[in-house]
C-alpha cells in the first residue's frame, strides 16, 4: 500500500498499476472537502515518487465525486479575494500535479462526477466510465464558475463550443454524450471498470495510445482560427445572457473567461479561473444562489425526519379529476403509485385522463420518458363514477371545488368508506383545515395537501397541520408528496396558510398603486426586472380574477390589515367577468397560439375599468413600486414566522421560491430582508405606514431584531 488515510487509500494492482480510491470514511459520498484535499495532496506527492506503471482514479462507492463541500468553503467566500485566490492557486497546484505525473493516468467513474469531481477526472489523461454514470460543471447554479481548472481544461479536450453548453448551462451529461462529444474515452460494464482501465495505462506503456499528446492538448491554446474562435464564445454569449436574463452573471462570466483564456498556456488560463471565480463568489447573487442550495438539503433533511413514522402508501385515490384532479393522478402513477380518479361527471374524467396523457406526451417529446413506458403509467390511473375500491386506499386527496359546504359533504362521504388508518387530505387553497375537519370522525387523519397549479410543474406541495391532525399523518403526507416528486413544506392553518397569506398583501400593495394613479404595465415591468418570472397584474389574470377575489376576502375576513377602504381594480374586473386567461380577457387579453398555449396582448377595454377606481394617473418611480410591492411581502412573510406558522426562515424563503416563483438570485424574502439589513428595510416600511396603513406597518419582532443587529440567517452560508 502507497498511502492510507480517512478520505482515500492507494493500493498497488497485480499489473503493477497504481489505484487510488477515494472512499471518505464518515461520509455516503465522496466529496472534496478539506480533509480529502489534504490527503490527495499527500497521496500524490507519494505517486510523484512511487515506481508504478500508471495510476487509476477511482471510487469505493456507488458515485465516483459529487463536487466540492460547499458547506466547507462558503466562509471562504466572504474573505479578502487575496485569501480566496490563495487557495484556488493551492488546489489548483494539485490538479497540476496529478495532470503531471510521470506515468499515465485515467479516472474510472461510476455514478456521478460532479464540479470538482469532473474537474479531477478531466486533469487525468484518460476517462473511461459506466453506462450510467452522469457527469457536468454545476458550479453556474451556485453563482459560481468551475474553479479548478474546468474551463481550462474542458474546451481543450472536447471543443469550444461543447464546453461552452456543458459549463454555462451547468446541467448534467449522460455518460453516452460525454462520449460522442469527447469528454469520456470509453463506456464499459461496471464489472470491468478498473480492467479496462488498466488495459488502456497498458495500451499506452505499448505505445497504442499518446497520453503525453492528450497532455499537451490540455495544456496549450486552443487551436481555432481568429473567426472560429469568435463565432464560437460570441454566439454562445449571446444564447447564456439570453436565458439566464441579467441578474445571473455566472454562465455569461465563464464563457468570458474561456474565450479571453483561448490563446493562453495552462498557467495563464488558470490565472484568468482565478480571478474569474473570485469576482463571481464575492457576489450577493453567489452567496444567495448557494443558500439556496443548502436551503434544498435543510428540508431534504426535514422530510427525511418526518417520514420516519410514515405508513407506506401503496394506493391513492384523487377526489376531482379535472386539470388539477389529472395533474395530481399524473403525478402518483408516474412514481408508481396506482391511484383512483374520481370525479361526479364522465366530462371531467375525459379531461383529467386528457391531462395526464399530455404531460405523458411531454415527457416522451423531450426524451425524459420512453414510449414503451406510457401504457403502463397510463394504467396505473383508474377513472371512477363512484367509490368502488376506496376501502383499500391509503391516502386521498380531495380536490373538488374551493366551497366549504362541498368540501365538508364529499370529505365525510369518502371518509366513511375508507380503511381505518388511511389519510384524508384537502387540496384547499383558502378554507381552514379545522374547519373542515368538524364534518370528520377523525379529524387526527386529515390534514391540508396544498398543490400548486400546474401541479406537473411546479414543486411546491404545502402540507397543512390542522389542531387535531397527528404526527403520523403529517408524516405519510409528506412522504406521498416526496414520492411524487415534490418539495413538501409543512405549515399550520390559518387564512391562506402560508403561500397565499404573503402572497395576497403583496396583490393588495398593487391594488393600491393601481388606486392611486400607477399604470399597471410599468408594474408589470418593475417586478418581471427586479426577477418576477411575471409581473402582478399578468399573475393575477394566470391565478384568475375571479379566484383572487374569493381569496382576498378570505384574507380580509382572517386579517384585519388585509382589509381596504378603496374601489379595487379586482373587484372591478370581476364585476365585468374579466377573469383573466381563464375568460379570454383580464388586464391584458388572451389568443391561442398553434399549440394551444395563451398569448398575452394589450387589452383596450381595461382602461376604462381602471379609469373608474382612479381620481388621476401619477408617475410612480421604479425604486418606490418595488418598495411597496416587496414591503408588503416580507412584512407578512416576517409575521407569519411570528405566528409558528411555519418553522424557520428557510421554510418561509422556499415556500416562496418553490411556490411563487420569487427571484432566487434574492434568496428569499427574509433573505432579501437581510441583504438591505433589518434597520434599513424596517425605515423603508415606516415611511409608507402612515400613509398606506397597518400592512406596513413592522412587527415588533423585526424592530427588536434591528436593536439587537441580528439577521434571520447567521451568515453567508448558514441556514438559519
Amino acid at each position: 500500500m502507497i498511502y492510507s488515510g480517512k478520505a482515500l487509500r492507494v493500493d498497488v494492482l497485480p499489473s503493477g498499476i497504481a489505484q487510488l480510491v477515494f472512499d471518505a470514511q464518515e461520509s455516503s459520498v465522496n466529496k472534496f472537502d478539506r480533509l480529502t484535499l489534504h490527503e490527495l495532496r499527500e497521496a500524490v506527492d507519494k505517486l510523484q515518487a512511487a515506481d508504478t506503471n500508471g495510476v487509476i482514479f477511482s471510487s469505493g462507492k456507488s458515485s465516483f465525486i459529487v463536487g466540492a463541500d460547499i458547506t466547507e468553503f462558503t466562509a471562504l467566500f466572504s474573505q479578502p479575494e487575496e485569501q480566496i485566490e490563495s487557495w484556488l492557486v493551492e488546489a489548483n497546484e494539485l490538479f497540476n500535479a496529478i495532470e503531471d505525473l510521470p506515468v499515465p493516468t485515467i479516472s474510472a467513474i461510476a455514478g456521478t462526477a460532479m464540479g470538482g469531481g469532473f474537474e479531477l477526472a478531466v486533469a487525468t489523461d484518460y476517462r473511461v466510465a459506466t453506462a450510467n454514470a452522469v457527469l457536468g460543471f454545476p458550479e453556474v447554479k451556485l453563482g459560481l464558475l468551475p474553479g479548478f481548472g474546468g474551463t481550462v481544461r474542458l474546451p481543450r479536450l472536447i471543443g469550444a463550443d461543447n464546453a461552452n453548453q456543458w459549463i454555462s448551462s451547468g446541467s448534467h451529461t449522460s455518460a453516452a454524450q460525454a462520449l460522442a462529444e469527447g469528454a469520456l474515452d470509453a463506456i464499459v460494464d461496471s464489472e470491468n471498470l478498473i480492467a479496462a482501465a488498466e488495459k488502456m495505462i497498458q495500451q499506452c506503456s505499448e505505445g497504442k495510445l499518446d497520453y503525453r499528446k492528450v497532455r499537451e492538448q490540455k495544456q496549450s491554446a486552443l487551436i481555432l482560427e481568429d473567426v472560429e474562435l469568435q463565432v464560437a464564445f460570441e454566439t454562445a454569449r449571446a444564447l447564456a445572457s439570453a436565458q439566464a436574463g441579467p441578474h445571473y452573471p455566472a454562465p455569461t462570466t465563464a464563457i468570458e473567461i474561456m474565450q479571453n483564456a483561448a490563446r493562453m498556456d495552462r498557467k495563464g488560463a488558470l490565472e484568468l479561473e482565478h480571478r474569474g471565480f473570485v469576482k463571481l463568489a464575492r457576489t450577493q447573487v453567489s452567496a444567495n444562489l448557494i443558500q439556496i442550495f443548502l436551503n434544498e438539503k435543510y428540508l431534504k433533511n426535514l422530510a427525511k425526519q418526518a417520514m420516519a413514522k410514515a405508513a407506506t402508501v401503496e394506493s391513492a385515490a384523487v377526489l376531482g379529476a379535472g386539470i388539477m384532479g389529472g395533474g395530481i393522478a399524473y403525478q402518483s402513477a408516474l412514481s408508481g403509485i396506482p391511484i383512483i380518479m374520481k370525479d361526479i361527471a364522465q366530462d371531467g374524467l375525459d379531461l383529467g385522463m386528457d391531462e395526464a396523457r399530455k404531460q405523458l406526451d411531454k415527457r416522451v417529446s423531450r426524451g425524459k420518458l420512453s414510449a414503451d413506458k406510457v401504457l403502463p403509467v397510463i394504467t396505473r390511473i383508474k377513472p371512477a363514477l363512484d367509490y368502488g375500491s376506496f376501502d383499500r386506499v391509503g391516502i386521498v386527496v380531495e380536490a373538488v371545488v374551493e366551497n366549504s359546504k362541498v368540501k365538508k359533504q364529499v370529505l365525510a362521504e369518502v371518509e366513511a368508506l375508507l380503511p381505518e388508518q388511511a389519510i384524508l387530505t384537502s387540496n384547499t387553497s383558502t378554507i381552514s383545515i379545522d374547519e373542515l375537519a368538524q364534518a370528520l370522525h377523525r379529524p387526527e387523519n386529515f390534514c391540508g395537501m396544498h398543490f400548486f397549479n400546474p401541479v406537473p410543474v411546479m414543486p411546491l406541495v404545502e402540507v397543512i397541520k390542522g389542531k387535531m391532525t397527528s404526527a403520523e399523518t403529517v408524516a405519510t403526507t409528506v412522504a406521498y408528496a416526496k414520492k411524487l416528486g415534490k418539495t413538501p413544506i409543512v405549515v399550520k392553518d390559518c387564512p391562506g396558510f402560508l403561500v397565499n397569506r404573503i402572497l395576497f398583501p403583496y396583490f393588495g400593495a398593487f391594488d393600491r398603486l393601481i388606486y392611486d394613479g400607477a399604470d399597471f404595465r410599468q408594474i408589470d415591468r418593475v417586478m418581471e426586472a427586479f426577477g418576477w418570472p411575471m409581473g402582478p397584474a399578468y399573475l393575477l389574470d394566470v391565478v384568475g380574477i375571479d379566484t383572487a377575489v374569493h381569496a382576498q376576502a378570505v384574507m380580509a375576513a382572517g386579517y384585519q390589515r388585509m382589509q381596504h377602504d378603496f374601489d379595487s381594480v379586482i373587484e372591478q374586473l370581476y364585476k365585468h367577468q374579466a377573469y383573466g386567461q381563464k375568460s379570454g380577457s383580464g388586464f391584458y387579453r388572451y389568443e391561442s397560439d398553434k399549440r394551444g398555449k395563451p398569448v398575452k396582448l394589450a387589452n383596450p377595454d381595461v382602461a376604462s375599468i381602471i379609469a373608474s377606481v382612479q381620481d388621476s394617473t401619477k408617475e410612480f418611480s421604479d425604486e418606490e413600486i418595488v418598495e411597496r410591492m416587496m414591503s408588503a411581502l416580507c412584512l407578512e412573510t416576517i409575521r407569519c414566522l411570528d405566528d409558528d406558522i411555519v418553522g424557520s426562515p428557510v421554510e418561509a424563503d422556499m415556500a416562496l421560491v418553490l411556490g411563487l416563483g420569487f427571484p432566487a438570485f434574492r434568496g428569499g424574502a427574509l433573505r432579501y430582508v437581510d441583504s438591505m439589513g433589518a434597520g434599513a428595510f424596517c425605515k423603508i416600511a415606516e415611511k409608507y405606514q402612515n400613509l398606506l396603513g397597518p400592512l406596513y406597518e413592522p412587527p415588533e419582532s423585526l424592530e427588536a431584531r434591528t436593536a439587537r443587529k441580528e439577521t434571520f440567517y447567521l451568515n453567508r452560508g448558514n441556514q438559519s
